[in-house]
């Protein structure tokens, strides 16, 4: 038996469905073909997953461009005790 793949729009709509609570998981489960086991783990990964919906993601780019400038500046440090290490080997002096 070949394993299906819902897509994002139907695991949503059968989710909403489900949390509405309006039918049971097997009624809901016997309309859109899919084991009431599988509505149910959409519906609990849906509820433990929608308050990050709503946090701030400019925090999250902030705290990607801080690792970004701390991995430059540590770059720009090595490059610099490299360029110092050559000077002193080869004599040169600025």
């Amino acid at each position: 038996m070949k394993r299906r793949k819902f897509s994002a729009e139907f695991k949503t709509k059968v989710t909403i469905e489900a949390i509405r609570g309006l039918r049971t998981l097997n009624e809901i489960s016997s309309e859109y073909e899919v084991h009431p086991n599988q509505v149910a783990k959409w519906k609990k990964q849906f509820l433990t997953q929608a308050p990050q919906i709503f946090n701030d993601h400019r925090s999250r780019k902030d705290d990607k461009e801080d690792k970004k400038v701390e991995k430059l500046y540590q770059e720009i440090g090595q490059l610099q005790v490299e360029l110092n290490w050559l000077k002193k080997k080869t004599g040169f002096v600025s």
